[in-house]
């Protein structure tokens, strides 16, 4: 597996369900006082790597604002310290990535400061669920980076690519797939209520959560593997071992450009984008620099470069990019794509997690 694709791995596990120990907090060098600066939290290794590389120079030319990169740990250890770092009056970053899962716990203790849109010159242009708000509708959060998770094949094993999630249930697939783990990275509830149940408007209620679990419970037959190790499914669905599941959409086209006998494919009830947001600690003095931060990473050239040299997909509408087709193709989809129920995850998940372990992974 090449380093990019490791660290888009690393990133991700770090920034979705929140499940890996805690990693050590990296404590950036202390910077000569700026006029002007900035500390931002980002994922490390190579993805911090890319920020600092591509990204954070440049906003730093175009706003004169020093960014002071800081190396988060696993997104709920994270919540954790911005958490306690608030409550003494201080903050660790002023600017964090947090899961969107994390953005709701936040929320409940109004540890993100509310954003004004009226800040950000293109937030209109922000597909709305790259908009994240408290429920009284101030703006807790606003897109940071965001994925696909796509169906994925062995091509050597299917010729042809499957057309629907509903593949996953096909008898045909007896023994042969491999899913993620757990209920909030693989959202396969979601994925079960958008191809058979008419949206994921149907886990509203206990009783559409249940006909859910139900109705995903009938894949396990054809599941091989429940991974959690990203990297052990990689490498037996190169083989065909493993030859269908579920899987990163830039990770499988950058495997597919090496030569790997594998594809991606945006179903037709859409991909799972799952994402996370730029927060505001309200320990934070810093509200300006903040706004204008995230100002200037809702630009759609900032979008499309980080598209091309981070390989996120774009929290912008798709007509004010200036990615030519194969470049969105590589990251992202037109098809409308299904969004997970965070909310489930924060308000239902002792629940959630004690059925799938007894229906689903059991």
């Amino acid at each position: 597996m090449t380093e990019i694709m490791k660290t888009m791995l690393s990133r991700r596990s770090m920034l979705g369900a929140g499940i890996a120990a805690a990693g050590v907090l990296a404590m950036p060098a202390i910077l000569r006082a700026q006029e002007k600066s900035l500390k931002v939290g980002v994922y490390g290794g190579y993805f911090k790597k890319s920020f600092d590389e591509h990204i954070f120079p440049e906003f730093t030319k175009a706003t004169g604002i020093t960014v002071e990169s800081v190396a988060e740990p696993t997104g709920e250890a994270w919540l954790v310290q911005l958490e306690q770092a608030a409550k003494a009056g201080q903050a660790p970053a002023d600017l964090s990535m947090m899961s969107q899962t994390s953005t709701l716990k936040g929320q409940s203790t109004e540890l993100w400061q509310p954003l004004d849109s009226a800040k950000f010159k293109h937030y209109g242009d922000l597909l709305p669920q790259f908009i994240n708000k408290y429920p009284d509708g101030r703006v807790a959060g606003i897109g940071a980076v965001a994925w696909y998770i796509t169906l994925v094949t062995n091509t050597n094993v299917y010729k042809e690519a499957p057309k629907s999630w509903d593949a996953l249930w096909d008898t045909a697939n007896a023994d042969k797939l491999g899913l993620l783990a757990l209920a909030s990275n693989s959202f396969l509830l979601e994925v079960t209520a958008k191809t058979f149940m008419g949206g994921t408007n149907a886990l509203d209620t206990d009783e559409g959560i249940d006909k859910a679990f139900a109705k995903l419970a009938e894949v396990k037959p054809n599941v091989r593997l429940w991974y959690r190790d990203e990297a052990q499914f990689e490498q037996a669905l190169k083989s065909g071992e493993i030859p269908m599941g579920q899987y990163y959409h830039d990770v499988t086209g950058l495997a597919a450009k090496d030569g790997q006998p594998v594809r991606s494919t945006f179903p037709k009830e859409g991909g799972i984008q799952d994402s996370g947001n730029w927060v505001l600690s309200r320990a934070s003095k810093k509200v300006d620099e903040a706004h204008a931060f995230i100002d200037y990473m809702s630009q759609p050239a900032v979008q499309g470069l980080m598209s091309r040299k981070v390989g996120t997909a774009p929290t912008l509408k798709r007509e004010v990019l200036d990615l030519k087709p194969e470049e969105f193709a590589a990251v992202s989809s037109d098809i409308a794509p299904i969004i997970p129920r965070y909310d489930l995850y924060v308000s239902k998940a002792d629940a959630i997690n004690q059925k799938w372990t007894e229906l689903i992974v059991g």
